[in-house]
Order: structure tokens, then C-alpha cells, then sequence
């Protein structure tokens, strides 16, 4: 086993950039901006982390982030340079400490003015973690067996609105779209535990529907129920969904953290369905935070089993190659072991979409999400839910979808509602 792992970051300085990663990786590990009693050349050798890479990138005119140094002497166009570098740090450093490995890898190097700008790229998983942490354990194959939808993607939506509803309404939704043969449904992240629609009214309500249509039909929707709430009271959650018979539970990540989604995916025996709400403030910045591809792994420790992507053609800022790689990044196995994290692409979603994101990823294990293209469908959520999938259909057979909708009434509907297909 390496005693090492490797980090690799985006940087921008107007400082020489050998100088500035040297910076970061001493604030990372054994280095003061002054000695120290104790700061030996022994432990250094031991403890300190090393750079292994600098590879310059582009130069620009202006810091994009203020509070950087100056350039030194007099200023100059394209003073500041990029540069991807690559931190070599010691794994007996952290330990297998998931909080840790994020205060390492996301620290006060934010911090450090020796730079106007830091993101971590993506890193190498140190592999005592993958003995200490739950890891991904349902993920993609065992939500397929769950839900027992194989060679497509699964189709899901998004209880609308997303506060408001009592149980009982939440439930005649929730009979709506499992008559119309749909695979997954979700809360919404604004909807938890409130007072006009307590957590455990609300699974008692969609459960029974779910259970009675399950009998009926031998098929058993999946329902995320949204149990974010502090770490012990989560556990409790997660009982009263277990015992009902529910598939699923589901947890606004970055607001319960990965100390509580750990704890709670070493208890759970269900699937967990992870939003992602308030990534943009970890990603949005070019030159700050992180990239999903680090940003994921952190999360497959902590033992999530669905994470959302985005989706292409969203309704929010990210460009669809970076969805693409969001995919790609939840799909690939991680050197530890663990099964392959489902991706949830949401986001302004409908059956438009279909087509470029099937071309583009070359993978059906997705889990496919739709708010308003299908709750706001013209003939309703039903004929919503049959429209998604129908544009599926036809992006697997590599069918127009204008074509398709002909004989699909369904999907010609929403054609009409939503917009004109994207490339077929």
C-alpha cells in the first residue's frame, strides 16, 4: 500500500508557481509561514506533502479572486498564471478520517493569498478508507434490483409543488403516477419534516398506495422520502421508512455533511438517494472549491448511492460537457471496490432531452428525473410519466422524436408543451 495519494488542483498566482505550490502543500501538512520548536528536518521528510507536477497553463491580466498579492515589481499584461500542479500527501497524515481528508484536500488553502485562485480537480482515494467507510453499496445495480427496471434508464419525478401538500395529497399523487407505470419518485429537498406534512403521515399515506399497488401489480415504485433532519433523528427516519416497506430515503447532502450520511448509510438497508442542493457554491467559481469528479468520491466514502448530475440543456448555469463528465465520473469504479454510483439528472428535464444525452453518455444506467415535464404535462402527470419514456423509446432506437410523437399521442403532447426536440 502507497503512503501517499495524490491531489491535483487548478491554481492562479502572479507569484512564481513552484513557489506558491510549495506554499500549499506545507499550509496542507507540516509547514508554518515560520519555524517551529519541533518542525524537525525528520518530520518533515515524514510528514510534509511534496509536489510531483507542475504543468503551466494560461496566463490572464486580472486575479479572479480578490485578496491575492501583487504581482512582484512592476505589473504587467498576463501577469497571472495558471497552472494545474499535482500534492503528493501522507496518508498517515489523515488516518481513515473522511472530515480530515476533507479539511487536507479543501482547507485553508482557500485561504492562502499567495494565490487568486485554487480548485481541487479530483484526487486518489487513500485505501484505508475503503475499510472504514460504508461506500456505495445499492448504487445502480442494486436500485435496478429493487426496482426491477433493467436495459433503460429509470424514470422518476418530483412531488409537486414541493410544499403545500398534506399527506393525503402527496399519497393521490403518489397513485397517479404508480398507475402510470413510473419507477421513481422523490420528495422534493424543500420538504422534510414540516408541520403541515409530517415525515411520518406522509410515509404512512404514500406507502399504502405504493404497498396496494405493489399487490396489485407485482411492481413496487421506489419513493425517496426526504429524512434530512439532525444525525440520530435521521436514524429514526430511516426506521419508519424501513418499516412501512419503503425502497428508499433520501438526504440534502452538503446541509446533514458526510459525518451524518455516514453514520447513517452505516445503519441503513435502504438505498440513498443524495441531492446535491448548494453544489453551486462549491463549483460554480472556475478558479474556487471543486470539481465533481473530487467532489463525488468524497460522497462514495461517506456511502451514498444516487447523486444528482444536473442534466444537459438544464435550466441552471452548467454547460452539458460538464454534465457529461458528472456522468462518467458516478459511472467509473473507484480503485477500492464498491458498486458504481446511480446518476439523477434533473434539472428542467422532459423527453427533449433524451436523445443528446443518450448519444452523448452511451449509458442507460441513469436515473432519469422530471419535475415539471411531467407533473406539468397537458394531459397530466400520467400521460407525463408515459411521454418520458416514450422519448426514450425512441433515443435508444435512434428515432427522431418528432417521428416518434406520430404514433406516441403522449409524446407529441409534450413536443407541443415543452418545446422543439433536441438533436435526435
Amino acid at each position: 500500500m502507497s503512503d501517499r495519494f495524490l491531489a491535483k488542483y487548478l491554481i492562479e498566482t502572479a507569484l512564481p508557481v513552484e513557489e506558491v505550490a510549495e506554499v500549499i502543500a506545507g499550509e496542507q501538512s507540516s509547514g508554518t509561514f515560520l519555524p517551529v520548536p519541533g518542525e524537525t528536518q525528520e518530520l518533515k521528510q515524514r510528514a510534509r506533502a511534496r509536489v510531483e507536477k507542475v504543468l503551466l497553463l494560461g496566463q490572464v491580466d486580472a486575479p479572479s479572486l480578490p485578496g491575492a498579492l501583487s504581482p512582484r515589481g512592476e505589473s504587467r499584461p498576463g501577469a497571472y498564471q495558471r497552472a494545474e500542479i499535482t500534492l503528493a500527501f501522507p496518508a498517515a497524515n489523515i488516518g481513515a478520517n473522511l472530515p480530515t481528508l476533507l479539511a487536507t484536500l479543501c482547507g485553508n488553502l482557500y485561504e492562502l493569498r499567495e494565490h487568486s485562485g485554487c480548485k481541487l480537480l479530483d484526487f486518489e482515494v487513500p485505501r484505508p478508507f475503503f475499510a472504514r467507510y460504508p461506500g456505495t453499496r445499492f448504487g445502480v445495480a442494486g436500485t435496478r434490483r429493487l426496482t426491477n427496471v433493467f436495459g433503460r434508464p429509470l424514470i422518476g419525478t418530483i412531488i409537486k409543488p414541493s410544499v403545500g401538500l398534506s399527506p393525503d395529497q402527496t399519497a393521490a399523487l403518489v397513485r397517479n403516477l404508480a398507475e402510470a407505470d413510473i419507477d421513481f419518485i422523490k420528495d422534493d429537498e424543500l420538504m422534510a419534516d414540516p408541520p403541515h406534512c409530517p415525515l411520518a403521515d406522509r410515509v404512512r399515506a404514500v406507502m399504502r398506495v405504493i404497498n396496494e399497488h405493489a399487490e396489485r401489480t407485482g411492481r413496487k415504485v421506489m419513493f425517496a422520502f426526504n429524512i434530512s433532519d439532525d444525525a440520530d433523528t435521521m436514524l429514526q427516519h430511516h426506521d419508519t421508512v424501513l418499516a412501512a416497506g419503503g425502497t428508499c430515503v433520501m438526504v440534502s447532502a452538503n446541509s446533514v455533511g458526510f459525518s451524518a450520511v455516514a453514520r447513517l448509510a452505516r445503519h441503513s438497508q435502504l438505498p440513498i438517494h443524495a441531492h446535491r442542493n448548494g453544489w453551486g457554491m462549491f463549483t460554480r467559481h472556475p478558479l474556487l472549491g471543486m470539481e465533481f469528479a473530487a467532489y463525488q468520491k468524497f460522497w462514495r466514502l461517506a456511502g451514498v448511492d444516487h447523486l444528482h448530475v444536473n442534466g444537459l440543456q438544464n435550466k441552471f448555469w452548467e454547460p452539458d460537457e460538464s454534465v457529461v463528465r458528472s456522468i462518467q465520473a458516478c459511472l467509473e469504479p473507484l480503485p477500492g471496490g464498491g458498486e458504481a454510483l446511480l446518476p439523477v439528472v434533473s434539472s428542467g428535464q422532459w423527453g427533449g432531452q433524451a436523445p443528446e444525452t443518450h448519444r452523448r453518455t452511451k449509458t442507460l444506467d441513469l436515473l432519469y428525473l422530471a419535475g415539471g415535464g411531467i407533473m406539468a404535462h397537458p394531459r397530466g402527470p400520467a400521460a407525463g410519466v408515459r411521454a418520458l419514456q416514450q422519448s426514450w423509446d425512441a433515443a435508444v432506437q435512434g428515432i427522431p422524436l418528432s417521428e416518434y410523437a406520430v404514433t406516441h399521442p403522449e409524446l407529441q403532447f409534450s413536443l407541443t408543451r415543452f418545446g422543439k426536440p433536441g438533436p435526435a
